[in-house]
């Protein structure tokens, strides 16, 4: 049977991902997927806690993570898209100076 450790190892090892994600990449597209990585093991954690409590206000609160992940992937994008149409370029190494 499959118990709660399991989970939060699973949910660890998804955040371990996100996190060597968003320290190492240089493309924004793969910062902003790393983040995604990051919000889905906080979820996954949060429903494990969630079944094995017997409650479901675990599963609240990651109804709203999934709604502040799916806004903050729409302004994500539209940043991302605005960038590239003023600096030609995504990578995080050449957008050190941000002026407009």
């Amino acid at each position: 049977m499959i118990g709660l450790g399991n989970y939060l190892i699973l949910s660890g090892i998804i955040f371990s991902i996100g996190v060597v994600g968003v320290i190492t990449s240089r493309n924004m597209l793969k910062v902003l997927l790393s983040l995604e990585l990051l919000l889905a093991a906080s979820n996954l954690s949060f429903v494990a806690f969630s079944r094995f409590n017997g409650d479901y206000t675990g599963q609240l609160i990651v109804f709203f993570v999934i709604l502040v992940a799916a806004v903050e992937v729409a302004v994500g994008l539209a940043i991302i898209v605005l960038m590239y149409r003023h600096f030609a370029t995504i990578q995080v190494d050449e957008l050190k100076d941000l002026k407009w």
